[in-house]
């Protein structure tokens, strides 16, 4: 299933040399999954061509290990950053991993906050953003209408709210997909979809080389939500408008890791797409 890694396909992430080093979930996880220096640079030229202006201030909501806060304030002097989630794990993780490896000035223009993401008086920013689909963990409508107004609510004038989305007629079965990577290999696992609810058990396994198979390192529960849904919710949360930013195919027919907007989408096993909502 090609969901959640093709986004990563430009990404520079790379695993550290020692084989013998301890297992890291975390550094897995980015190195499969994530690419934050293509990542902050994408939603940088969204906002330039829909607000005909530069953005400052981006908040990563459901931030975790807030790698994308990290890279938004290295690739521009006047970026400010804010991270956002409940979890203190992957935040420590983060603040020793990739806080540590920024100068002093780019330390001073980001702002992690242990808090939920419907809290009323998180700080504005030009950007609010959820990857990773971490949204999905809201099952009901009224859930993700309330998550999305307060998104609203932390845009500052002109600010746009970006979230990815997957789906595609392979999501409504199980199914499991396996990428090889140097060293190790990353399995993508969806164990159960209920037609009923749009509800989907999702897994995270990863195999070192030489080692056993680690299973369920990362388990997801959550609700299929589709493009035509996520965009009328965000109307009805009080956006004004919403564009969608799909994925185009290399020569092979994989995703190629370019986003454009796009009015009509293709019929795929598995697609990944970026939905702005504009304030």
């Amino acid at each position: 299933m090609l969901q959640v890694n093709t986004k990563q396909k430009t990404g520079k992430s790379k695993m550290k040399k020692n084989k013998d080093k301890e297992f890291d979930k975390y550094e897995l996880y980015i190195n499969s999954v994530q690419s934050p220096e293509t990542d902050v640079k994408f939603l940088r030229r969204v906002y330039k061509e829909l607000r005909d202006k530069k953005p400052e201030t981006m908040r990563e909501d459901f931030c975790g290990t807030f790698a994308l806060s990290c890279e938004w304030v290295k690739l521009k002097k006047d970026h400010k950053a804010i991270g956002v989630d409940l979890d203190e794990e992957p935040i420590s993780y983060g603040k020793e991993h990739y806080f540590s490896q920024l100068t002093d000035e780019q330390k001073g223009r980001v702002e992690i906050l242990t808090a939920n993401v419907l809290d009323p008086k998180l700080p504005k920013a030009d950007i609010v953003q959820a990857q990773n689909f971490s949204y999905f963990i809201f099952k009901k409508r009224e859930e993700l209408r309330d998550y999305y107004k307060n998104a609203l609510k932390g845009l500052k004038s002109d600010g746009i709210f970006v979230v990815d989305c997957f789906g595609g007629s392979q999501c409504f079965e199980p199914n499991e997909e396996e990428t090889e990577h140097k060293g190790y290999s990353y399995f993508w696992d969806q164990d159960s979809f209920d037609p009923v609810t749009n509800e989907a058990q999702f897994y995270i396994h990863f195999k070192r080389k030489g080692e056993k198979k680690r299973e369920k390192v990362f388990s997801y529960d959550w609700r299929m939500w589709s493009i035509p849904e996520v965009r009328e919710i965000m109307l009805e949360a009080g956006f004004k408008d919403t564009a969608v930013y799909w994925e185009g195919t290399d020569e092979d027919g994989e995703g190629d890791g370019e986003f454009t907007r796009v009015t009509k989408g293709e019929d795929c096993e598995s697609w990944v797409a970026y939905i702005v909502g504009l304030k």
